[in-house]
């Protein structure tokens, strides 16, 4: 079953049940999925074109939930990051914290970086192998530790 299918039949399942934040961020997501599709000329989006499209997604609940924050807007802010969070059950689980820090020593290892001069060849080839793992933020400030 691909992401698509899966959130048509979640959309079904949110308006049989009734649950209005569920059934908006659903909406919201089968939306995106149509545009990219006809954005890109295509029949069907790739499995990491469906994790890019709620990736993003996410990212601008998140961030329009911290706007409302800062807007003393709690009740919108609370919206958000509910859908945030139902959209965010789509996305493969991130890696932790060790994990990440693993993967970097590795990445940092096989191209030889000694110095933070060297962050922007980490990061190339880290954000490609941890694409959807985890967060680009979290990467930068990982490897910036390990490098300073």
């Amino acid at each position: 079953m691909t992401l698509t299918e899966k959130i048509a039949a979640d959309l079904i399942s949110a308006m049989k049940s009734g649950d209005k934040v569920a059934l908006e961020a659903i909406r919201a997501a089968k939306t995106a999925f149509l545009l990219a599709r006809s954005e890109k000329g295509q029949e069907a989006l790739t499995s990491e074109e469906e994790l890019k499209v709620i990736r993003k997604l996410v990212k601008q609940r998140r961030e329009s939930a911290e706007i409302y924050k800062q807007n003393n807007r709690p009740e919108l802010a609370e919206k958000e990051t509910a859908e945030a969070d139902i959209l965010e059950k789509y996305l493969p689980a991130m890696i932790g914290e060790a994990e990440l820090e693993k993967i970097l020593k590795e990445i940092i290892a096989r191209i030889g970086a000694k110095t933070p001069a060297d962050m922007g060849k980490v990061m190339g080839l880290a954000t490609k192998e941890l694409a959807g793992r985890a967060d680009g933020k979290e990467i930068s400030a990982k490897v910036r530790q390990l490098l300073g």
